[in-house]
């Protein structure tokens, strides 16, 4: 309209950075970080994270160059998030649970400039560096996060052996208070850079902006119903989605980040009593963990704990039983392409009337998006929306202002995600009445068999309610006669014993006849990644190579 101007009074870059700069004066002298006997308020988190960043700019760096992480869930971890952005890079957090080989790999496809490595993982990362040497490729500054007061370390070399590495306190202590944060020109440029969890052979690159962040973050407090100074334990790891961008969430709420390096029953149950703990996150496998933990373990809860879950859709039965614990659980639903959690199933009130049974079912579901997106279930080919009857299946698509800006050096990659103006998530579902989503399955993991299709976390739901199951995955095992039929591998509770064919008739007595596994394989662990999704293109191999259960052109029911 006339009269109306855009200059720095009126617009600024949308940015994560500016949560930081909030808390550390409105929440100044709050705890910021806890990790055992070290801690710091807001205020000195901020102090650290300008040093850091003057420092990384010291060393060379430059806008838009790539700084890796490889780290658990500790202090640096966390101040990574935002001291590399203060000085103008892009943060690449790489998972813990990578080899070498795949190490090295991102760190050349991403460019890397700086490596910063927790003391733990520090023979990872010089065998990685030694990978990119003998292929004659530039290997980034190394950068060592040596161990926390209350921490010891195992590693028999130091940095003092390798003169070229730098330790991160010391690097720190050379940046200035002066420091000019460099911030974002253009709120689309690229914040942090995050590869997929690996359950394909070779991860993508998903690219975050700082507008993306910002918005993302912003959701995921109104999505928890955060309140203010939150005390947050850090079960999911940051390095996925950034923590499902909780780590930029927290400081804009001035909570507590408790830092866990290793994530047990033990350890969750601990803190959460010692620091009340009044939320956190985690895979369905977190949850497991959590209720299948020894008595001696468990600790009463100090008072409301909301737990958010996703990563995997969790089965009725983990749900229902975590709520028994007294956590309460909001169920959300995304992926890195989405920067975490891109939906969540919001509770009606009165759900709370319904047995407990079908209060997890309607919990079970992904529910709608948040407000930062539009969610859609289409046909894939017609893109036509599918009709709300809990029916028809469709690929689960989403639009908007939080879904990521590219896959990083793969424009076919990225062109074919993006077709059709919807982010496509791979990911089968159905929408009910409400117009709740609900997935199916992945498009690769549906399972066709004689021509129906079986939704094989439908499937798993029912394995994991038999009362000897700890763990179950369902894939599609060749079948001459049917196309495929669901094998499911099963890891069993510890003392609990069960037949193969008690799990079958188990299914039966629960599922269409022709949905039940007629294969079931027992494992003493279930491949996953890092964030909890069990890899299922493993046990896919591991069926096909048992080959056909039905001969040549006869059917076995």
């Amino acid at each position: 309209m006339e009269g109306a101007v855009v200059s720095s009074a009126n617009y600024t870059p949308l940015t994560p950075i500016s949560f930081l700069e909030r808390s550390s004066l409105v929440y100044a002298d709050r705890a910021s970080i806890v990790h055992g006997r070290t801690s710091y308020t807001w205020r000195q988190t901020r102090d650290r994270c300008l040093m850091l960043a003057s420092a990384l700019t010291q060393l060379g760096l430059d806008r838009h160059n790539v700084v890796a992480v490889l780290a658990p869930n500790i202090p640096a971890m966390y101040e990574l998030h935002f001291a590399v952005p203060m000085a103008g890079g892009v943060l690449c957090t790489l998972n813990t649970r990578h080899d070498a080989s795949l190490v090295s790999h991102l760190l050349n496809h991403s460019e890397s400039k700086v490596l910063f490595v927790d003391h733990e993982l520090l023979h990872t990362a010089r065998e990685a560096l030694n990978l990119l040497s003998k292929n004659n490729f530039k290997t980034p500054l190394l950068v060592v996060i040596n161990q926390y007061d209350n921490e010891s370390s195992d590693i028999e070399s130091t940095s003092a052996d390798f003169p070229k590495e730098l330790d991160y306190e010391s690097l720190m202590q050379t940046g200035s208070m002066q420091f000019e944060i460099k911030w974002p020109k253009d709120e689309l440029e690229p914040i942090s850079l995050n590869y997929t969890s690996g359950t394909t052979s070779r991860p993508k690159g998903v690219i975050y902006t700082h507008r993306g962040a910002y918005l993302n973050s912003i959701a995921a407090v109104l999505l928890n119903d955060m309140t203010t100074m939150p005390v947050y334990l850090w079960t999911v790891p940051l390095f996925h989605c950034n923590g499902w961008c909780l780590s930029w969430a927290i400081a804009a709420q001035g909570g507590t980040n408790i830092c866990l390096r290793k994530v047990t029953a033990k350890d969750i149950f601990d803190k959460i009593a010692l620091h009340k703990v009044t939320y956190m996150g985690g895979a369905p496998t977190v949850l497991n963990m959590i209720i299948n933990a020894p008595v001696h373990e468990r600790k009463p809860l100090p008072g409301k704990v909301v737990v958010m879950t996703g990563g995997a859709p969790p089965a009725p039965h983990i749900i229902s039983t975590s709520e028994q614990l007294g956590f309460h659980l909001t169920h959300a639903y995304g992926l890195t392409e989405t920067y975490g959690p891109g939906t969540i199933c919001t509770w009606m009130p009165e759900w709370n009337e319904l047995c407990l049974e079908e209060r997890a079912k309607l919990k079970a579901r992904q529910g709608l998006q948040h407000l930062g997106l539009e969610l859609d279930v289409k046909d894939p080919v017609t893109m036509k929306s599918v009709p709300f009857d809990g029916k028809t299946m469709g690929e689960v698509m989403f639009r908007g202002n939080t879904v990521m800006a590219g896959y990083y050096k793969d424009v076919n990659a990225t062109s074919e995600a993006l077709a059709g103006g919807w982010f496509r998530s791979g990911d089968l579902g159905v929408r009910h009445s409400d117009g709740y989503v609900q997935l199916k399955d992945r498009s690769k993991d549906i399972i066709i068999s004689g021509g129906e299709n079986i939704s094989t976390i439908e499937v798993e739901g029912v394995i994991y309610s038999h009362p000897a199951v700890l763990e179950a995955a369902v894939v599609g095992r060749p079948d001459n006669y049917w196309g495929e039929t669901p094998c499911a591998f099963v890891k069993l509770k510890e003392g609990h014993d069960a037949t193969g064919e008690e799990i079958i008739q188990f299914c039966r007595g629960k599922l269409p006849h022709y949905m039940a596994p007629r294969t079931i394989v027992f494992e003493q662990e279930l491949p996953k990644t890092s964030t909890g999704k069990i890899q299922k293109f493993l046990l896919r191999a591991k069926a096909k190579a048992m080959g056909s259960l039905s001969g040549p052109g006869r059917s076995k029911m």
